[in-house]
């Protein structure tokens, strides 16, 4: 942790730099001492970091900006940064009244990376704590390990002197959670309107894997619900990243999901995976992801992107290179749309050493921004996509 006088020293430092915000296409960081003096404060999250206040007057980025800038170890500033999502049960994708799992069940996971201290910690499948980041800074600094799931993470942040608590749905999530079981399986759980509704369609034909044909028809009915309006496509993947670098180089990162709306009841995604869900190397920089985790896990493409920004790709180029390697590894039909092409989406939020930073997507479609916060304030620009259209063309 830097003091308040390395602060002020560095901050001064900052300020007597170039008055142009860096370009997201400039190669990679270099290490010498003139350098460093240039850094910048900066932090970069997907659009919650932006939309999301939990009735306060600062977003994630904006809180997450100013403490690191009153000198707060980075990691703590981003975590206080997406405390405030996932405190908010307006935003139904992260932690208080996020979507549960196919049980009614809210399952959250978290990660985080220190770069400086090349620390991690990670809880998957906990239940009952509304800001599992939190409990994952705690894996972080109380064990030796990097990750604690299920039962096992609760029973640690009840030890640590977490609260928790019997139910982290609210009226919305449940209420959300019943339609959804109505359009899944509309012959058990029955429209109290007394409108019939038909069966969502499934892509599975070979009756003999009934399991499969389930998961189909329920991711349907899930994505049936986005195409309604009833939930927003970044709620139906969850999920925040954010990642940020302080005036002394410093370079930290959290993730924070309740995972895919209506999920498999132990299905666990790529936000607490390292180097799937977030990577950081503070020499470097970081990347995390929203979207489909399963296409994340495979590439492990938040270490694909730093490794691209050490061989000297700007954030943009190397965030591309994973969309592409994702895009490149799609290849079972039932998750390849019309003309061949993802028909999910994925988003990545790429920091690098220099304070160069950048927002790309397989499609911009349903999310079509993200959150940066930097001396001049907070702000939400338009991510770049790898392809044209939406998942669905």
């Amino acid at each position: 942790m830097i003091t308040r006088r390395d602060f002020v020293k560095t901050s001064t430092a900052s300020l007597a730099a170039a008055a142009a915000p860096p370009a997201a296409t400039a190669a990679a960081p270099a290490t010498s001492a003139a350098l460093l003096l240039q850094r910048r404060p900066v932090v970069i999250a997907d659009y919650s970091g932006y939309e999301f206040t939990n009735g306060g007057s600062e977003n994630c980025v904006a809180r997450a900006f100013r403490l690191i800038t009153e000198g707060k170890d980075v990691l703590d500033a981003l975590i206080a940064g997406v405390n405030i999502p996932e405190s908010d049960p307006l935003e139904t994708g992260i932690g208080y009244g996020a979507l549960p799992n196919a049980d009614g069940v809210v399952e959250l996971d978290a990660s985080c990376m220190h770069g400086p201290l090349k620390r991690a910690g990670g809880v998957a499948g906990i239940q009952g704590v509304r800001t599992p980041s939190l409990v994952a800074r705690a894996v972080m600094d109380y064990t030796d390990h990097h990750l604690i799931v299920g039962a096992g993470a609760q029973r640690f942040a009840r030890n640590l002197g977490f609260a928790i608590e019997p139910d982290l749905n609210t009226a919305n999530s449940r209420k959300l959670w019943l339609e959804w079981r109505r359009r899944v399986d509309p012959e058990h759980y029955l429209d109290p309107k007394g409108e019939g509704r038909a069966p969502i369609p499934t892509h599975q034909k070979d009756p003999g894997h009934d399991e499969m044909a389930w998961q189909s028809r329920a991711l349907a009915a899930g994505q049936s619900m986005v195409r309604d309006g009833l939930i927003r496509e970044g709620s139906f993947w969850g999920t925040i990243n954010c990642s940020g670098l302080g005036p002394a180089g410093d370079i930290c990162s959290v993730t924070t999901t309740s995972g895919l709306a209506w999920k498999i009841p132990g299905r666990t995604g790529d936000s607490p995976i390292l180097g799937a869900g977030l990577y950081v190397d503070n020499a470097i920089g970081a990347a995390g992801s929203t979207g489909r985790g399963e296409a994340n896990l495979y590439n492990l493409s938040s270490f694909l992107i730093v490794e691209a920004m050490r061989r000297g790709r700007s954030p943009k180029d190397a965030g591309m290179e994973a969309l592409t390697r994702i895009k490149a590894n799609t290849v079972e039909k039932r998750l390849l749309n019309a003309v061949g092409n993802p028909n999910f989406n994925i988003r990545f939020f790429v920091l690098n050493a220099r304070g160069e930073y950048a927002g790309v997507a397989m499609y911009r479609s349903g999310e079509t921004k993200y959150a940066v916060c930097t001396e001049n304030g907070s702000a939400a620009p338009e991510l770049e996509p790898l392809l044209p259209g939406s998942p669905e063309d």
